[in-house]
C-alpha cells in the first residue's frame, strides 16, 4: 500500500481514475466499510485518543486496520463469550 502511494498518486491522477466505474465502486465500499467499522468501534471503545487513532488506522490501512481491530477484540472474550459481548460489551 505504501510503495503503491509513493508511485502513483491518487490525486494527481483523479480525472482519469475518477472516470473508471469500479474505482468509484471500490471507493464506495470503502469508505462503507470504515464508517460501519468505525460506528462499531465508537460504541466500543471510551477514549477519544484511541477513537481518533483507530479512524487513522482505518482511513490509511483499511482492510488490514478493520481485521486487527476484529482480531483484538475477538482475543479479549472471555471463555464462553459470543457474539453477544463481542458486539455489546464496551471496552474499558
Amino acid at each position: 500500500m505504501i510503495s503503491t502511494s509513493l508511485q502513483s498518486n491518487l490525486l494527481a491522477n483523479w480525472n482519469f481514475l475518477g472516470s473508471i466505474p469500479w474505482m468509484r465502486a471500490t471507493l464506495w465500499d470503502f469508505y462503507t466499510n470504515v464508517v460501519v467499522i468505525y460506528f462499531w468501534l465508537c460504541y466500543k471503545e471510551r477514549s477519544l485518543i484511541a477513537k481518533l487513532l483507530w479512524l487513522v488506522l482505518l482511513v490509511c490501512l483499511g482492510s488490514i486496520a478493520s481485521c486487527s481491530y476484529i482480531l483484538i477484540q475477538l482475543f479479549k472474550l472471555k471463555r464462553g463469550e459470543g457474539l453477544k459481548e463481542l458486539f455489546g460489551n464496551k471496552n474499558g
